[in-house]
């Protein structure tokens, strides 16, 4: 393009201007064909500015569109309720997303407490044998003073390694202390290192509950795909839709744990 340029502005110039005494044309416009390699001294400076010129009006165009193009914003997606429920179980894929988030709220008020305290400790979940069970069903729970917890597990003393494993692992900070078969829990001081540890035990949980939004986002759409009936272009319509919805649920908790860490960590 900037070769048939310079043939433009050459045209202007008349054959007997055109000799060996005058300054390289090369030197200018590198690339020219070698009948045309000089111009007139007196011309040059003319010749010079229209070129360069044109390479900055068109640099400047193509780094203007780019700036157009990396500013532009996805339009806002249009959920269709009635389109969604002719083909997928919307009210099933809602109701599941919407209870990861409650969920996750939920495991928030019982496992990152800066206060350990004894309603927490009663829903904390024991792994036993593949089965999981909340801890208020395997023992006795109620605090000996202030800075004490005291778990009686007499009724299944067999599972106390399970329960103290789920206690060290609670990511409560807590250290149990075993005497035959009672766990006494001491409650631990508020220092930064716990705030941290709590913290970071909020973003692993945020993981956890955006996981499965995305993985009932995606089964969704798999089973959608497979449906030999609908066209593609109402198949790309209700995956757009349906990541959409995902994207709202994760947002919803996104904000949540900035919330939590915010508390977490004491910043006002």
């Amino acid at each position: 393009m900037y070769t048939r340029r310079a043939f433009s502005i050459l045209r202007n110039f008349s054959t007997r201007d055109l000799h060996l005494g005058n300054l390289k044309f090369s030197q200018i416009f590198p690339g020219t064909s070698n009948v045309l390699k000089t111009l007139p001294l007196a011309r040059l400076p003319q010749a010079q500015s229209t070129f360069i010129n044109t390479l900055q009006i068109r640099g400047y165009a193509k780094s203007k569109d780019k700036k157009k193009e990396k500013g532009k914003k996805a339009g806002k997606v249009e959920i269709n309720e009635a389109q969604l429920r002719e083909v997928i179980n919307f009210d099933g894929v809602n109701d599941h997303m919407q209870k990861a988030v409650q969920q996750m709220r939920d495991d928030f008020v019982k496992h990152l407490s800066l206060r350990s305290t004894s309603g927490a400790i009663e829903s904390l979940r024991v792994h036993i044998d593949g089965a999981e069970h909340e801890l208020q069903e395997l023992a006795q729970i109620s605090r000996k003073n202030p800075k004490t917890i005291v778990v009686n597990m007499i009724a299944f003393p067999q599972t106390i390694p399970d329960v103290l494993k789920a206690i060290a692992n609670s990511g409560m900070n807590l250290n149990p202390q075993q005497d035959g078969t009672t766990i006494f829990i001491p409650i631990p001081k508020v220092t930064k290192e716990h705030r941290e540890n709590l913290s970071k035990n909020a973003k692993t949980l945020f993981i956890k509950y955006r996981d499965l939004i995305r993985d009932i986002q995606n089964n969704t759409i798999k089973k959608l795909k497979k449906q030999s009936d609908i066209s593609k272009d109402d198949i790309f319509a209700i995956q757009t839709q349906v990541t959409a919805i995902a994207d709202k649920y994760i947002a919803e908790a996104d904000k949540l744990l900035a919330t939590k860490q915010k508390e977490l960590i004491g910043e006002s």
